[in-house]
């Protein structure tokens, strides 16, 4: 590695006693990041000098990184872990990582098939009791998808076929907030909402054992608030072509940023690329791209029977 290289991997160039700041300086997410590199360093075995020489930086930065007044790059960071035969992951401290039974459990996942992952997140939810053995999860029915893939319709044309509540999740978020989703996101911010949007989904399933549910659209973006979903309601996935999300939209006049946006299409299709893997692991996917209101009905409602029934 070049002198100019070397410098940029850490901030600090100076002798590392006479460099370390007070310990109240330092930045705790600096020092936690120094103790992970010393501990797996001794976890491995490996003296400063062989991480150095292994990772292409000079000794000096790397003590600098352990001490924690190094803010190296992520590509140094990188060579780091390779040095230290650690994932990126372990290095800047993910929960996976966190412990000895977390790591072994990830060495077991790695490079499984979505079809094992699947087996082993249902099979680990029967173990810690968090999984599909709600009696009444067959009875809440769950809509998920895009905005404007006909959740709020076809959910309330679904709980007056069955004779049961029909519940819009997005609602009651703001009955939790006292004010609209837009005003969450506005005034608190999307983690404000994520405990909103969890909290009204637990309360529903607490108080319906029978009810069908429209989902905002980015409930899949909280896996915690998802798992919940899976676990206490037969989900389906409501789909449909961009082209026909976006009509649907404009159709109601909405004239949010997605609906009036030019790049709004493209926007559409990367969230929808984005969450395609998570709603697909709905129960059921009822695609009504092409149909009307009535034929998309009578799609939903025929998968919807046909899977109580069944379970029944």
């Amino acid at each position: 590695m070049n002198e100019r290289a070397d410098d940029a991997v850490l901030t600090a160039d100076t002798d590392t006693e006479a460099s370390q700041p007070a310990e109240e300086a330092k930045n705790p997410l600096l020092v936690a990041l120094g103790d992970r590199v010393r501990n797996l360093r001794a976890r491995r075995g490996l003296t400063r000098k062989a991480v150095a020489q292994a990772a292409n930086v000079s000794e000096r930065h790397l003590a600098n990184l352990e001490y924690g007044i190094g803010n190296a790059s992520i590509l140094v960071l990188q060579q780091v872990s390779g040095a230290l035969q650690c994932s990126l992951a372990e290095l800047v401290g993910d929960v996976t990582t966190s412990s000895p039974e977390w790591l072994l459990i990830r060495e077991l996942l790695e490079h499984r098939s979505e079809a094992d992952l699947r087996r082993a997140r249902v099979a680990l939810g029967e173990l810690l009791g968090t999984a599909a053995g709600d009696p009444a999860r067959r009875r809440r029915i769950a809509l998920v998808g895009l905005r404007g893939a006909g959740k709020s319709t076809l959910g309330q044309m679904l709980a007056d076929d069955l004779d049961v509540p029909f519940i819009e999740l997005s609602r009651e978020i703001e009955k939790f907030a006292g004010c609209s989703v837009r005003e969450i996101h506005d005034l608190y911010g999307t983690n404000a909402y994520r405990r909103y949007e969890r909290r009204a989904l637990e309360e529903t399933i607490q108080i319906y054992s029978e009810v069908v549910i429209a989902t905002p659209g980015g409930i899949v973006s909280d896996p915690a608030t998802f798992n919940q979903l899976l676990a206490h309601c037969t989900t389906v996935w409501l789909q449909a072509a961009p082209e026909e999300h976006m009509g649907r939209v404009a159709a109601q006049g909405d004239t949010r940023p997605m609906a009036a946006s030019k790049e709004a299409m493209d926007d559409l299709r990367r969230i929808l690329a984005g969450r395609a893997a998570f709603y697909s692991k709905a129960d059921l996917a009822v695609d009504t791209s092409g149909h009307g209101l009535a034929e998309s009905f009578q799609l939903l409602r025929n998968a919807v029977r046909e899977t109580i029934h069944h379970e029944g």
